[in-house]
């Protein structure tokens, strides 16, 4: 069996190929990526809080370890020739796509980034859909990462993936996917409607993971040698607030609360996201497509802020909660539900809580906070 995982050198690729390298020792794991978000968090003057080694230290300190099914080829899915050619030569039983520019703010701050995202992540998902049309298995598993940004805030409990549209008794099934609040979710948005497109005129099939904020520093694999760190970004662009917070409390800095702090977003830990994409390898897949919505848990602004106030005064750190001014718009006392039932049933294990992982990510950070204050400036 051979797998593709698109953005290896992620902040929740790398955790995940290592997740996958464990369980599925005799499968080959072939991960691409062309290393563009250690270039994109250095161009907004910020960096890692935990250290990570280049790709290649990575690739051969992870097979010293015993993750000797791991294989690494740098290139730019954008590229139709090179994302072509990967197929040709691999015949790949399950596709993990995971690349992408992920953040709303980068997206947001000018034209020419809004541009670049919807080129960068629309593009490659078609080269790679195309790509699996002209060289790919018969029934090859397409595994896609998406987010629950693409939902935006109904005020009705978000399904998972599909909406009963009803107009004069008449009524359909029909894909939730357009309501994203930035440019970066918008190319989100777009990528799945490419998706239904080539699984209704193609007959690929698709399993697409409505990924949530994850929040973490660490797997059970990634705890076994330094070398295997995942990146810890906490700047302003590409920081999720959990880890914002959690650095702010670390140096001793101001928790800043934006508005009033109740508005709810769904949330799930790194070792949950790793351990419910591993299992989808094995996973039996029901329908032709089939989404996830794939979060543990409903939380707070505010109570974010409180909690990792807490822990962190708990082990001796100093932080305070500051509101303030909303620079973002929202709908800031949106009370957020979204069902998650079968996404609970595929992960087969009990969700991590945020108050306990909380804890974890400070302790991880207590030995990086020169590296945090060097780059206090890209927490504002």
């Amino acid at each position: 069996m051979k797998i593709l995982l698109t953005g290896i050198d992620g902040y929740l690729g790398w955790p995940l190929a290592l997740g996958i390298s464990k369980k599925f020792k005799h499968f080959k794991i072939i991960g691409v990526d062309n290393l563009s978000r250690r270039k994109w968090v250095k161009e907004c003057k910020a960096t890692s809080a935990i250290p990570i080694k280049s790709m290649s230290q990575r690739i051969k300190s992870a097979k010293k370890l015993g993750f000797k099914n791991l294989f690494f080829f740098k290139g730019d899915l954008t590229n139709t020739k090179f994302t072509e050619n990967l197929f040709k030569k691999h015949k790949f039983d399950i596709v993990f796509h995971l690349a992408a520019q992920p953040s709303a703010p980068y997206a947001n701050s000018d034209v020419s980034k809004a541009n670049f995202t919807l080129l960068n992540n629309n593009i490659s998902l078609l080269n790679i859909l195309w790509a699996i049309k002209k060289y790919g298995k018969k029934n090859l598993k397409f595994i896609n990462t998406s987010t629950t940004g693409v939902y935006g805030q109904p005020n009705f409990e978000i399904p998972e993936g599909f909406v009963k549209a009803t107009n004069k008794k008449i009524s359909d099934i029909i894909p939730f996917t357009n309501l994203g609040g930035s440019w970066y979710h918008i190319t989100k948005s777009n990528d799945l409607n490419n998706l239904h497109l080539a699984n209704r005129i193609w007959g690929l099939k698709i399993i697409d993971m409505r990924t949530s904020i994850v929040y973490g520093t660490e797997t059970r694999e990634t705890k076994i040698h330094p070398d295997l760190n995942t990146r810890f970004d906490f700047d302003f662009n590409f920081g999720v607030v959990l880890n914002r917070f959690c650095a702010m409390s670390v140096i001793n800095h101001d928790i800043t609360v934006y508005g009033k702090g109740i508005l709810k977003r769904p949330f799930i830990s790194l070792k949950d996201f790793v351990i419910s994409m591993v299992n989808l390898v094995s996973y039996k897949q029901k329908k032709p497509f089939e989404v996830f919505n794939q979060t543990t848990e409903m939380l707070g602004i505010k109570y974010i802020g409180k909690t990792i106030s807490k822990n962190a005064n708990n082990i001796g750190f100093k932080s305070k909660i500051k509101m303030i001014e909303n620079p973002r718009r929202e709908k800031e006392s949106h009370n957020m539900k979204m069902e998650n039932n079968r996404f609970i049933k595929l992960l087969k294990s009990k969700p991590i809580s945020f108050f306990s992982e909380s804890k974890i990510i400070l302790k991880s950070l207590i030995s990086n906070t020169k590296t945090i204050k060097k780059f206090k400036k890209s927490l504002i």
